[in-house]
């Protein structure tokens, strides 16, 4: 009897466990029937989030033009915010960062370039400006004053005047002013196939104070006085090469635009290429005061001051002075020489070019 009653009170277990779980599934059959059919929550569609635009992204932004290029600086030392650059053009006041102790060594498109120095990927304001998709990275450079002072660099600035097509040269008391353009085109030639750098006027100043390390390689082209056959003949032979040089321009006398991109016009004064009563130039006649206002409307019309050549290469103390009251940092002589550091910014020193230097004589000044 114990067997069988065990058996019924399983019966009955099963059967109210039968009867609970068909309740349940009424239940739910019951529920899902009876909620109306607006009750259902409906599935929330994903919304994308907006991202803040980086602050090289914002500057292309605001600037809305298709040649805007945002360069933004990398390694120690760099400037944080980032620097709008025009496609168009050549890079343009590029920062000299300072640290104690170390010495810049420029801008590189890479961080393995920055750490060895490579000379050829070096990126200055004789470089255009190339970007991927309106943006640009570039890494510091840096060495040691050390090394700086073992490169021993000595920074050449040839001086050239006026140019002729005819290999025998012109006549008359200025035929050593009159560069053969056929020796002209070897010697631009010779720079820009054997690995010199071109260093900008701030670099250059930069050099000279010990903040900035250029390579012994270094050299910078320069025109006095913007003589036609400088339009006519040189600025060809400079586009196709690709060089950075400089037009001294005697503004008084004209003020074209730049013809290339890759030619700075800077100051040979505006009015002082005449003689004064001594017959020495104006520049070593005059006041500093007068020379400081001559100065300031040569600046005036070109839009920049920063470099000057002296006229007839006449200067002495009172024209240093007066160059300096105009805000002109540097000025060019015509004293051979080389620029090296510590040098006398307001007496830099040239490498005279004259007719029938060919390249073997530029080889011999220059390396």
């Amino acid at each position: 009897m114990a067997s069988g009653g065990k058996k019924r009170r399983r019966i009955v277990v099963v059967a109210v466990s039968a009867v609970l779980v068909v309740a349940g599934a009424c239940a739910v059959a019951f529920v899902s029937m009876d909620r109306p059919p607006e009750a259902k929550v409906p599935r929330a569609e994903a919304q994308p989030l907006e991202r803040p635009l980086t602050p090289a992204q914002q500057l292309v932004a605001e600037a809305d033009d298709p040649l805007a290029c945002a360069v933004t600086f990398l390694g120690e030392g760099a400037p944080v915010d980032p620097m709008l650059q025009w496609q168009n053009a050549l890079y343009a006041g590029l920062p000299i960062p300072a640290q104690d102790g170390r010495v810049f060594a420029g801008w590189y498109p890479t961080a393995a370039d920055a750490a060895a120095l490579v000379t050829p990927a070096r990126v200055n304001g004789a470089d255009p400006v190339v970007c991927v998709d309106q943006q640009v990275e570039l890494f510091a450079g840096w060495t040691t004053p050390e090394a700086n002072t073992a490169e021993n660099a000595q920074i050449p600035i040839l001086m050239y005047h006026q140019f002729t097509t005819n290999p025998e040269g012109e006549s008359g008391w200025l035929r050593g002013n009159y560069a053969y353009i056929g020796d002209f085109e070897a010697q631009m030639n010779h720079i820009a196939t054997t690995g010199f750098y071109l260093p900008t006027w701030d670099e250059l100043s930069a050099f000279i104070d010990g903040r900035l390390f250029l390579p012994a390689h270094s050299v910078i082209i320069t025109d006095d006085d913007a003589d036609q056959t400088w339009f006519d003949l040189a600025v060809p032979v400079i586009d196709k090469y690709k060089l950075l040089s400089t037009s001294f321009m005697i503004t008084a006398y004209r003020q074209d635009p730049a013809p290339s991109m890759y030619v700075l016009r800077r100051s040979h004064t505006n009015d002082m290429h005449q003689a004064g009563e001594n017959g020495k130039g104006r520049m070593v006649n005059w006041t500093a005061e007068e020379i400081a206002a001559d100065m300031n409307a040569s600046g005036d019309i070109l839009g920049v001051r920063e470099v000057m050549a002296y006229p007839f290469g006449h200067y002495n103390d009172t024209a240093k002075q007066g160059v300096a009251m105009a805000g002109f940092e540097m000025a060019r002589t015509i004293d051979p020489g080389f620029v090296t550091i510590g040098a006398d910014k307001l007496a830099l020193p040239v490498v005279r070019i004259d007719y029938g230097m060919g390249l073997e004589a530029l080889i011999k000044r220059i390396g």
